[in-house]
C-alpha cells in the first residue's frame, strides 16, 4: 500500500489505488444487489419524513412557527440541495466502491485531516438520525396503543424537556435496541429484510395517498405560507435528513455485489423514489386536516381520525412502526461502516474494526445502537434532527466540493458515472447546503462546535500518529 513520505502531514490524501487492496482485506461479504442498495436508500430517505417531521414542520412548536401546506416547499428547497450532492455522491460512488462514504471521498481529494472532520462527524449524525427516527416511531406506536385503548404513562413516553411531566421516553430506547440486534445479524439478513419492508412502506404510502386524496378539502390549503418564507427555509434544513438517506447507503458499497456499477444507480433511483412520495404524501397530509390542527409526531395518524376514518388511522400507525425502522435501519448501517473503515485506516483504535465470523463489525454496531438509545431517551425530536442536520449539510459541502477537485486532480481516474455540468451542479449542493446550515438555531451550532474540537483532540492525540498512511504508525509494525 502507498504511504505518504512525511508521516506529519495532516493533508497526506489516501490513493484511490489502494482502494482495490483494502476492499480484498477489509472482511466485509459481498451479498447486496441493485434493488438491495435501492431499497436501502429509500428506506433511509422516507419514513420519519412522511409519518414525522411533514406534521412537525407543517404544524410548528414553541420555536418556530408552522408553515402550513408550504411544508411542500420545505421538502422541495432539501430536495434541490439534495440532489446535487447526490450526483456527486455517484460520482465518487462509481469509482470507490468502498466502505466510509463521505469519509472517503474527502480522505482520498481533500486529505487525511478533512476526512477525520467529516468521519467524525458522521458518527455524531448518524447516531443522532437513528435517535430522531425513534422518537418519531415512538409517537406512532402511543397513536396505534390509544386507537386500541391503552395508554403509556407520560413519564416514560416523552422527555423532560417537551414539558409534559416525561423522565424518558422509553418507547424510543427499546426501538433502537431492537433495530440494533437485528442489523448484528449480519449484513445478508439485514438486506433482506429491508427488502421486504420498503416494498411494505411504499405499498403503505400509496395506499395513504390514494385513500387520503379523496378526503382532501382545498380551504385547508388556505392560507398555503401562513408564516412567510423564513420558517420555511427554517423547515427545509430540519427536514433535510428526510432526503439524503443515499448517504448512509453508500457506505455499504463495500458489501455490493458491483459497487463501481450499481452503486450510482441506486443513488439517483432512490432519491427519485422518495421525492415524487414526499411530494404528493404532503399535499395530501396539510389537504385532510388544517395544519394548526396535525398532531406533530403522528401527522397522517391524526389526519384520517379527523376525517372520520380511527380504524385506518390505527392501522397506518401500526405500518408506520415497521416502515419507520428501516430508516433506522439504514443510518445504524452506514454509522458502523463509517466507524469500522475509520479504524481500519488508523484513526481509531483497531479494535473498532474487529469483525465476527460473519463479517459483521460487532462492536461498532453494539456500541452506536446503545449511544442512539440514550439520546432517543432524553432528548426531544427537533434538537435531535437539527443536530443531525448540520452534520449532514456539512458533509454535502465536503463531498461536493471534493468532486470538483477530483475531476481536475485525477481527471484519468475511470468514472462509471460523471455528473453533468461541472463544476456548476455540485457548486449548486455547496451554495445550497451552507444556505440550509445557516437557517439552524445558534444552539446546534454550539453542540456540533463541541462535538469537532472533541474530534480535533483525539486526531491530534491518536489519529495522526497511527494512521496507516503515516509510515511510521504502530499499525504497520502490528501487521
Amino acid at each position: 500500500m502507498a504511504k505518504t513520505a512525511n508521516p506529519f502531514s495532516v493533508l497526506r490524501r489516501k490513493p484511490i489505488e489502494d482502494m482495490d487492496e483494502e476492499v480484498a482485506e477489509g472482511g466485509l461479504f459481498r451479498s447486496l444487489g441493485l434493488w438491495q442498495l435501492t431499497a436501502i436508500g429509500v428506506g433511509g430517505i422516507i419514513g420519519v419524513g412522511i409519518f414525522s417531521l411533514a406534521g412537525l414542520v407543517a404544524h410548528g412548536d414553541d420555536t418556530t412557527p408552522g408553515v402550513g401546506p408550504a411544508v411542500l416547499i420545505s421538502f422541495l428547497i432539501a430536495g434541490l440541495a439534495s440532489a446535487a450532492a447526490a450526483l456527486s455522491y455517484a460520482e465518487f460512488a462509481g469509482m470507490i466502491p468502498k466502505a466510509g462514504s463521505a469519509y472517503t471521498y474527502g480522505y482520498v481529494a481533500l486529505g487525511e485531516l478533512i476526512g477525520w472532520f467529516i468521519g467524525w462527524d458522521l458518527l455524531l449524525e448518524y447516531v443522532a438520525i437513528v435517535a430522531v427516527v425513534a422518537i418519531g416511531i415512538s409517537g406512532y406506536l402511543n397513536f396505534f396503543l390509544a386507537g386500541l385503548g391503552m395508554q403509556l404513562p407520560v413519564e416514560l413516553t416523552s422527555t423532560f424537556d417537551e414539558g409534559k411531566g416525561g423522565w424518558i421516553n422509553l418507547p424510543a430506547i427499546l426501538v433502537c435496541l431492537l433495530v440494533t440486534w437485528i442489523l448484528s445479524r449480519g449484513t445478508k439478513t439485514f438486506g433482506r429484510f429491508e427488502l421486504i419492508a420498503v416494498g411494505i412502506k411504499v405499498v403503505l404510502i400509496l395506499f395513504i395517498i390514494g385513500l387520503g386524496v379523496f378526503f382532501v378539502n382545498t380551504n385547508n390549503y388556505n392560507p398555503f405560507m401562513p408564516s412567510g418564507f423564513g420558517p420555511v427555509f427554517t423547515g427545509a434544513a430540519t427536514v433535510f435528513f428526510a432526503v439524503f438517506g443515499y448517504d448512509a447507503m453508500s457506505t455499504a458499497a463495500e458489501e455490493a455485489k458491483d459497487g463501481k456499477k450499481h452503486m450510482p444507480k441506486a443513488i439517483i433511483l432512490s432519491l427519485v423514489i422518495a421525492m415524487v412520495l414526499y411530494i404528493l404524501a404532503t399535499l395530501v397530509l396539510t389537504g385532510m386536516q388544517n395544519y394548526k390542527d396535525i398532531d406533530p409526531k403522528a401527522g397522517f395518524g391524526s389526519a384520517f381520525s379527523n376525517v372520520g376514518l380511527p380504524v385506518i388511522a390505527t392501522i397506518i400507525s401500526a405500518f408506520a412502526v415497521l416502515s419507520i425502522l428501516t430508516v433506522m435501519l439504514t443510518f445504524l448501517l452506514g454509522v458502523t461502516r463509517v466507524w469500522f473503515s475509520m479504524s481500519r485506516d488508523g484513526l481509531l483504535p483497531k479494535w473498532f474494526s474487529k469483525v465476527d465470523h460473519g463479517g459483521t463489525p460487532q462492536r461498532v454496531t453494539w456500541i452506536a445502537g446503545i449511544g442512539s438509545a440514550l439520546l432517543a431517551g432524553v432528548l426531544p425530536i427537533r434538537q435531535v434532527a437539527d443536530l443531525t442536520n448540520i452534520g449532514i449539510l456539512a458533509a454535502f459541502v465536503v463531498v461536493c466540493i471534493s468532486v470538483i477537485s477530483f475531476r481536475y486532480t485525477r481527471p484519468e481516474a475511470p468514472r462509471e458515472f460523471r455528473l453533468p455540468l461541472m463544476p456548476v451542479v455540485p457548486l449548486i449542493g455547496v451554495a445550497a447546503s451552507l444556505f440550509l446550515i445557516s437557517q439552524l438555531h445558534w444552539e446546534t451550532w454550539l453542540r456540533f462546535g463541541i462535538w469537532l474540537i472533541i474530534g480535533l483532540i483525539i486526531y491530534f492525540g491518536y489519529g495522526r500518529k497511527n494512521s496507516i498512511m503515516n509510515p511510521n504508525s504502530p499499525r504497520h509494525q502490528l501487521s
